[in-house]
């Protein structure tokens, strides 16, 4: 929120594709109408990530997801969501979950000092310590 409409790309596309689980997690929407919230933050997410690194000419998306280590198959996926036939719900979560793990790993491991991607044993006494940390650092959360 500090933000406003400066917000990060990789938080907006992280809350958009952490509001679908939630979504589907909720029982509330049928299959169909998950496939296109999915679908729609997955578009997004590779239409916003990879828009930055587009030049003058135009470069292919398969080209840019590489360049970034998106996963081909996700780029080929919002290819069907945009210009065919709508997956399969599982492969729209599959989608879902393997780029949230890109964003953990390329964004959110970053912003909290890699501490996402390492496992322990005291989580809470970490996170305090990170919270004491960005307050004496506010450039940590940049």
């Amino acid at each position: 929120s500090r933000y406003g409409p400066k917000m990060p790309l990789a938080v907006d596309c992280t809350a958009e594709l952490i509001r679908c689980k939630v979504l589907d997690s909720s029982g509330r929407l049928k299959s169909h109408e998950l496939i296109l919230s999915y679908g729609l933050a997955l578009v997004r997410f590779v239409n916003l990530i990879t828009e930055r690194k587009q030049k003058m000419v135009s470069i292919p998306l398969r080209q840019l997801a590489r360049e970034v280590d998106i996963p081909i198959w996700v780029v080929d996926l919002r290819h069907e969501l945009t210009h065919g036939k709508l997956p399969r719900l599982a492969l729209c979560r599959k989608g879902c979950d393997v780029v949230l793990d890109w964003l953990r790993k390329t964004y959110w491991s970053r912003q909290l000092g890699n501490n996402l991607c390492e496992e322990s044993e005291d989580e809470e006494e970490e996170q305090e310590g990170m919270e004491a940390n960005a307050e004496l650092d506010n450039d940590a959360w940049e």
